[in-house]
């Protein structure tokens, strides 16, 4: 195994880190890189990825709650201008 530069390593933590990827995460991504372990990475950032999409779709769940209470009280307040 040939060691990764210093120039890969930085390239990586920086990705990971804007990902939102914590330390021990990041170490053990570094760690499979060392050992050329491809298959393993992949799978980390599939979990990783999965997570992510898991936490958008329960935030877009409670921006649809609030959309529809904003929508349900609009029809409210048009239903009492028609009296």
């Amino acid at each position: 195994m040939t060691p990764i530069s210093e120039e890969r390593v930085f390239k990586i933590r920086r990705n990971l880190a804007d990902a939102g990827c914590n330390a021990p995460f990041i170490e053990q991504f570094l760690a499979l890189e060392q050992q050329q372990k491809r298959k393993e990475q992949y799978g980390l950032l599939s979990q990783y990825r999965s997570s992510l999409l898991h936490e958008i779709h329960r935030e877009q769940y409670k921006i649809d709650c609030l959309d529809h209470m904003l929508y349900t009280m609009q029809k409210e307040d048009k239903e009492r201008s028609k009296f």
